[in-house]
């Protein structure tokens, strides 16, 4: 396991060194999330070597194949990285094992696990990061003991619930005195600034990372994204009975005019499918079903439709069809116009937050410049004469 790094990143601007860096050992605040069938081992081991945090999708992957994609990641990368796990998902006992086995930095989840599975991460010496959407859930995980949490607001892309980052973040960082990473609407450099102003450690990108040169998203998908303005995505729950933030695409409005037989035939295709790929057994579907049901309030016909996501995701991101599968989006794909690699990406970010910060860090001289002025300006208004 790499050891945290420390100090301040020589010449770069001290605010921009925060508990994100020093508690994952990376040298920008700037974290990748885990996207299923997208976050594989070079986006994961582009981003840490470019000093972000990478986080390798687990989530999709079997059991032998998270262990394959992580010894992946280790044979492009020494720096720290992480593995997003699904919460709920059947053996996550196991696949937290193979973390540990593997010496990985941190584990990511997108739903918090049980409070045991933390606690033998936190044993086992990894960092443990869950992804909130509510202030009760990031208070109930820190009493758990994570580390840190990703707070994802209403802009972000997939599952995501209804609150904006801008009201969802400082609400969850009065809440809670673990670092908060802040997600939802986050594409550069002025966004990490304002996420720091808000008290957040740093951010956490999934769409702007998706849409870079070391995305292994086929062309075609990219190109779909980056012809997309602010406003064409949608949320839905038609998909998975959960709301999610997707692009707009013919195949998304289909789905959203059609009815329940014909979304119930598609779910059971689809839950064979991932049963089949992902090797879990029929019986650990049923209890993984149970859990979310109890754990979501889900309903039956609700956790079938569960089993569209994965194998949607799969049909865009891996085969390119975008015809057959759904494209996961935050609103930010509007204003993204290129496909940067990993190294541009971050550079380019640190760049722009450090311009800013300098900018900001001037503005007493200009205030104090202001004062000089207000006093001889405001009695010839109030004197009703000709400023």
């Amino acid at each position: 396991m790499s050891a945290p790094q420390s100090g301040a990143v020589p010449g770069g601007h001290p605010a921009l060194r925060t508990a994100l860096c020093e508690l994952a050992g990376v040298r920008h605040p700037v974290m990748q999330t885990g996207m299923g069938w997208v976050s594989g081992p070079e986006l994961t081991a582009a981003t840490a070597e470019a000093g972000g945090l990478g986080i390798l999708a687990g989530a999709t992957l079997s059991l032998e194949g998270t262990r394959a994609a992580i010894r992946a990641v280790r044979e492009r990368t020494a720096e720290p990285f992480g593995v997003n796990l699904r919460g709920d998902a059947p053996d996550l006992l196991e696949r937290a094992e193979v973390l540990v086995a593997e010496g990985v930095r941190v584990a990511s989840f997108a739903l918090a696990p049980q409070e045991r599975v933390v606690r033998r991460l936190k044993d086992a010496g990894l960092l443990v990061i869950p992804s909130v959407g509510a202030r009760r859930h990031a208070e109930k995980v820190q009493a758990w003991g994570v580390d840190a949490v990703v707070v994802q607001g209403a802009e972000g892309g997939g599952h995501t619930g209804p609150v904006p980052t801008s009201i969802l973040l400082p609400q969850v960082v009065d809440a809670v005195d673990i670092p908060v990473i802040a997600a939802g609407g986050f594409h550069d450099g002025r966004g990490l600034v304002a996420a720091l102003a808000q008290g957040a450690a740093g951010i956490a990108m999934g769409t702007r990372f998706l849409l870079t040169s070391d995305s292994t998203v086929p062309d075609q998908v990219k190109a779909e994204y980056l012809r997309r303005g602010v406003t064409d995505t949608v949320v839905t729950d038609v998909l998975d009975g959960v709301p999610q933030r997707v692009l707009r695409t013919e195949l998304a409005e289909r789905l959203l005019k059609s009815r329940a037989p014909a979304r119930l035939g598609r779910s059971l295709r689809h839950a064979a499918a991932f049963q089949r790929m992902s090797g879990i057994g029929w019986g650990d579907l049923l209890r993984e079903g149970l859990a979310m049901r109890r754990s979501q309030g889900l309903g039956w016909s609700q956790l079938l439709m569960a089993s569209n996501t994965p194998m949607m995701l799969r049909a865009a991101m891996v085969d390119g069809r975008t015809d057959l599968g759904t494209l996961a989006s935050g609103q930010v794909a509007g204003v993204i116009g290129d496909l940067p690699s990993c190294a541009e990406l971050i550079t380019r970010i640190v760049a722009e937050a450090e311009a800013v910060l300098d900018r900001l860090t001037a503005a007493p001289s200009l205030a104090a410049e202001q004062s000089v002025v207000l006093p001889v300006v405001l009695p010839v208004v109030q004197s009703g004469g000709e400023p």
